[in-house]
């Protein structure tokens, strides 16, 4: 037998509970920075793993999402086993419930791509724009593409703020811009969400069940939030500063945030007490909203 390829830590398969997949991707992740599995060095096929976690493949495949997303191995989308990737000079954040918060461009799509891995990807969103969503979506997408997953159905709900207020950021300073930075921000909002709408019409071409609604909210949220299949909840704070920004012919001082950059703290269902009572109270916040003062929203061209 291949040395490459035999079991990853030569140990007989535990008997304690199911793990998840972030407690999959730790032990991995130990074995890795420990020297027991060697940069250069070939993982167990995804099989071969899910048989000795005693897990479904699906928990395998996040797992090894989450140890890419820190560059700790390469290879994982390529059909073979994946391959431990020399260590960088900088120790990789951790994964999991006791990881500190990142950036959301940062921390948002390797999660939304590990929870395209089961059968009914259920997303819900609460933002500003959705251009956090939509640009973390794309790694999913290129794999459903490439064939490498293919979810049976996809159901994806957005609140943004409506059209009809008047926002309180992004804002000028000096209150005077007729109307200008509104405009700005609702054609953004518009194009985002039929972007959104648009990358996920896979029905046709992969015959997946997608459905994505987006309803409009009578306020300008404070915060974002992403809840992921019910297992995970997503939530960062929009800090607003000071900016000064180009707008089309007009050079503006503004209040706003740059939700790309707000540090996204991540709490799972399976993570504890405290952290599934989060997920759970979000999941009821969201539903809430959705169901009673949120309306209609049209993606007007």
């Amino acid at each position: 037998m291949d040395p490459e390829h035999v079991l990853a830590s030569g140990r007989t398969r535990s008997q304690r509970p199911r793990p998840s997949h972030r407690e999959i991707a730790d032990e991995l992740r130990r074995r890795i920075r420990s020297g027991e599995l060697r940069p250069g060095r070939r993982l167990p096929t995804q099989a071969a793993l899910a048989d000795e976690f005693g897990v479904e493949r699906g928990a395998v495949r996040q797992a090894l999402r989450i140890l890419r997303s820190e560059h700790l191995l390469t290879g994982v989308s390529q059909g073979s086993p994946a391959i431990v990737a020399a260590l960088p000079g900088a120790v990789p954040l951790a994964a999991g419930p006791a990881a500190p918060p990142q950036p959301t461009m940062v921390g948002l799509a390797p999660r939304i791509a590990a929870a395209f891995a089961t059968p009914h990807v259920r997303i819900d969103a609460l933002c500003l724009t959705s251009v956090s969503l939509t640009l973390a979506i794309g790694e999913p997408l290129r794999e459903i593409h490439a064939g490498q997953v293919k979810p049976a159905k996809i159901d994806v709900r957005v609140l943004l703020p409506s059209q009809d207020i008047e926002l309180a950021f992004p804002v000028s300073v000096d209150a005077a811009d007729g109307g200008l930075l509104h405009r700005r921000w609702l054609a953004q909002r518009n194009a985002q969400g039929q972007v959104l709408r648009q990358n996920l019409a896979l029905h046709a071409t992969h015959g997946i069940d997608v459905q994505v609604l987006f309803r409009a909210l009578p306020f300008t949220p404070p915060v974002k939030l992403y809840l992921l299949n019910g297992a995970e909840a997503l939530f960062a704070y929009y800090t607003l500063g000071r900016r000064e920004r180009q707008i089309g012919h007009e050079h503006m001082e503004l209040y706003d945030a740059d939700g790309t950059r707000s540090m996204l703290f991540a709490f799972e269902q399976r993570a504890g007490r405290r952290d599934a009572a989060f997920v759970d109270q979000s999941r009821l916040w969201f539903d809430a909203l959705w169901e009673t003062i949120s309306s209609e929203l049209v993606l007007a061209s």
